[in-house]
């Protein structure tokens, strides 16, 4: 079986709602998906029949216990990561990063230097900018092309120093779309001696994901980009991580994971998390066959995982390449990411754009006003629509159709652009 839309379609309710008999066109995927009904059946379910806290003595405790064991097994399988013991729960990216900059930065000293990048949503780079001013670390800045919108090669090379001790950076841009080359970026950073933090969540959602591939020490990313609930997941080298001192209240655990998940977990979002990553395996189990010989070493859900992932990056790419190549042909479309078409595997399907003498706010609103939803602003990447000096301006309007969405949605929306923009320009 090939990948089918319908049936895919048929998974996720809220595809189905109209307003005033308009259907919803989601378009705002990258801030958050949809969830197939699996995930909210796994998630009423957990409320209903395992709703108590852990490692107590009756039936209720002892499910919730193979719910928490069970999410870091499938996370696992997600990525690739040696054991589910490396796999850290928490309420989203933002707050784990936060957390974790606080142990991490018990092993730097005033003047170390920390790499952040000018591509990165500020979730991978505040935190560190707060760290850097309370320890006194030097910041030194990875830049990318204005035009190709994606690091220099030899960019790298230019920041990093044997004082390096950290480098932040993104697996893809929320903004661009760009894919980075987090392993060779992994690699330079280990060969300076220095730890590497990769922000997977725009990446993970897209692009079949192998920790111990990449060669991070810690990648981070969120269920509620990938067809979950909100939960935010770290995945840390288990070295790393042993070495870490958790900041955490006195009953809890000494051990990895469980001292950084200090506190009751969500249960229901693990519940639905584990639902969610058993979505990518429905895919590749029935879906993506051709695409199993791809990972030889893989058993079981691992396996159709990864698979499922593949599959869904090629069907992503069409749409990808449907929609920048409709908004080439809009006069006045400025596109902030990689345009050519031989390239769109080296970008995920989030595209952003804006119109010169038009307010990205105003194209919101009206394509709002035709139940196609899309994002407007900076989406927190305030380093990159600074350093593309669109900031000023409102930044852009991002359009991010993800495995779920049509080639059909694409051409109205893209019809709905072309009616907006000659009375855009005009107002």
């Amino acid at each position: 079986m090939a990948f089918d839309l319908d049936t895919i379609r048929a998974r996720f309710p809220a595809l189905s709602i109209r307003d005033n008999r308009v259907p919803r066109i989601y378009f705002d995927n990258p801030a958050g998906t949809q969830v197939p009904q699996s995930v909210v059946d796994a998630m009423t379910s957990c409320l209903i029949e395992s709703n108590a806290n852990v490692h107590g003595s009756f039936v209720t405790s002892a499910r919730a216990d193979d719910i928490v064991t069970g999410v870091h097994v499938a996370m696992a399988d997600l990525l690739n990561a040696p054991s589910p013991d490396e796999i850290v729960f928490g309420q989203n990216m933002t707050t784990l990063t936060i957390y974790l900059s606080r142990s991490i930065g018990r092993l730097l000293q005033a003047g170390d230097e920390i790499v952040l990048s000018r591509m990165d949503h500020d979730a991978n780079v505040g935190p560190w900018l707060l760290l850097a001013r309370d320890l006194e670390l030097e910041v030194r800045w990875l830049p990318f092309d204005k035009v190709t919108y994606e690091f220099d090669p030899g960019a790298l090379d230019n920041v990093l120093t044997d004082r390096t001790k950290l480098v932040c950076i993104g697996g893809a841009s929320n903004l661009t779309g760009t894919i980075h080359d987090v392993k060779t970026i992994a690699a330079r950073a280990r060969e300076v001696g220095a730890m590497t933090f990769i922000d997977a969540v725009q990446y993970v959602p897209h692009v079949s994901t192998d920790v111990q591939e990449i060669g991070a020490d810690f990648l981070v990313c969120s269920a509620y980009k990938f067809f979950g609930p909100h939960q935010g997941i770290l995945w840390g080298r288990r070295d790393i991580l042993e070495r870490l001192e958790p900041y955490k209240v006195r009953t809890a655990p000494d051990s990895i994971p469980d001292c950084f998940e200090t506190g009751t977990q969500s249960h229901e979002g693990m519940a639905g998390t584990i639902a969610a990553v058993d979505y990518f395996s429905m895919i590749g189990e029935t879906m993506a066959t051709g695409y199993h010989d791809r990972y030889p070493a893989f058993e079981g859900r691992r396996k159709f995982v990864h698979a499922a992932m593949d599959c869904l990056f090629d069907a992503e790419a069409t749409l990808a390449g449907q929609l920048v190549d409709g908004l080439r042909g809009l006069p006045g479309v400025r596109i902030h990411g990689i345009t050519d078409p031989a390239a769109m595997k080296r970008r995920v399907p989030t595209v952003s754009f804006s119109v010169d003498g038009v307010d990205p706010e105003v194209i919101g609103a009206e394509l709002g006003a035709r139940n196609i939803f899309v994002w407007t602003g900076n989406f927190y990447a305030v380093e990159a629509t600074k350093f593309l000096g669109i900031e000023d301006k409102g930044g852009a309007v991002r359009v991010g159709p993800v495995h779920y969405n049509s080639s059909a949605e694409i051409d109205v929306f893209l019809n709905a652009l072309s009616d907006i923009l000659p009375r855009a320009r005009v107002a």
